[in-house]
């Protein structure tokens, strides 16, 4: 099966071949297939094609980890390789995908300059206008300078192109975000039930984890997101949540959990249909991430007219407790709101912000509370 990947990927670095892909790497996701040595100029690419499976422009350079760049080590998180934007440049795939299914991409990105930087990921055709986002970099959450960042979008036809664009202006014109292991996961948005009155409360549904990556997947504002990567969930804030797995954090829950990682900027939310003064009963579970996030870890949850304020002693070494609020609906629509109190940062010295978990969220008429387990 190796074989045949490589030689689907080197017969790509000659032809023009739109593969689909369901959940997982794009061809060549991982920049792992690169240029020929006559198409590139020390670290920068010179051919628009010369990276297997991707068309480039502008200032894109091919970086190998170790490559030194002042004072500054570049290390890449998944492989060998990635690849560096500069002023206004881009990289772009074309993948096959179903007309009207749901998609989240994935991929890794890094800092290496001083300055603001910023990325703007499309895809195209984008018949919807909405169909793109500029994310946002100034805050690194991890401890070693890579985030995963997830995006959502339609499917508007059998072929899209995704890109991701650089549309800085700096004097340096290498002073761009390195890019790394880009991935797609079909999203299958989850229905209300009779078990509970949200959707996707224990957030099993949501963008595409890389396996090997031990930060999760930060998940951006509604105001850069429209399409929400974590189906049912809006996150109504300033700041990114975290989505994370099992298999390199503590969860409450099932596999996944969500991290609120920016205090009250980060803010994750729900609008349910309510009957006006009925009683509902809202279940969740507050812990930490097993990931050194130590002392006083705090969540406020909303709805309604009512409020709960739930702190959890963290050791950082992964732990829950259950919470519950009662709320009386004052309308036939209901926000439900989770926030961080405060800002927290992991114990390693990293500066690494940090937070309480979300998991196990669970809404029903209040009558139905035996079902909960608090």
């Amino acid at each position: 099966m190796y074989r045949i990947s490589v030689l689907l990927v080197l017969l790509c670095a000659t032809c023009h071949v739109v593969l689909s892909v369901t959940d997982g790497l794009l061809p060549n996701g991982n920049f792992e297939y690169g240029p020929k040595r006559s198409q590139m100029k020390g670290t920068v690419v010179t051919h628009p094609n010369a990276i297997p499976n991707w068309q480039i422009s502008g200032y894109v350079e091919y970086i190998k980890s170790g490559h030194k760049q002042g004072d500054m080590l570049l290390i890449v998180p998944e492989g060998v390789f990635a690849v560096r934007l500069g002023n206004e440049a881009s990289i772009k795939q074309n993948i096959k995908v179903t007309k009207g299914r749901f998609y989240s991409m994935t991929f890794s990105a890094a800092r290496t300059c001083a300055q603001e930087e910023k990325l703007n990921v499309s895809v195209s055709p984008n018949l919807e206008t909405n169909d793109w986002a500029i994310l946002p970099m100034q805050t690194m959450y991890s401890n070693n300078g890579w985030d995963s960042y997830a995006w959502a979008f339609v499917a508007d036809a059998e072929e899209v192109e995704i890109t991701i664009h650089n549309p800085g202006v700096e004097e340096d014109p290498a002073c761009g975000p390195l890019i790394d292991s880009v991935a797609l996961k079909v999203l299958y948005p989850p229905k209300r039930t009779g078990v509970n009155i949200l959707k996707n409360g224990n957030f099993e549904e949501g963008p595409y984890v890389f396996p090997n990556a031990s930060w999760g997947v930060l998940i951006p504002p509604k105001i850069e997101d429209d399409h929400s990567p974590l189906p049912g969930w809006i996150i109504e804030s300033l700041k990114a949540v975290k989505y994370i797995d099992l298999k390199h954090f503590f969860v409450p829950e099932g596999r996944r959990a969500i991290e609120l990682v920016a205090g009250k900027e980060s803010a994750l939310t729900q609008v349910v249909k309510t009957e006006v003064n009925k009683t509902y009963a809202l279940s969740f579970a507050v812990g930490d991430a097993g990931n050194g996030c130590a002392g006083t870890l705090g969540v406020e949850a909303y709805a309604g007219r009512e409020n709960v304020k739930v702190t959890y002693a963290s050791k950082g070494k992964g732990g829950f407790k259950k919470a519950l609020l009662r709320f009386k609906a004052v309308s036939p629509r209901t926000r439900i709101m989770f926030l961080s109190t405060f800002y927290n940062m992991q114990s390693d010295s990293s500066g690494s912000l940090c937070g309480p978990v979300i998991d196990d969220v669970k809404l029903l008429v209040a009558h139905k509370i035996r079902s909960l387990r608090v």
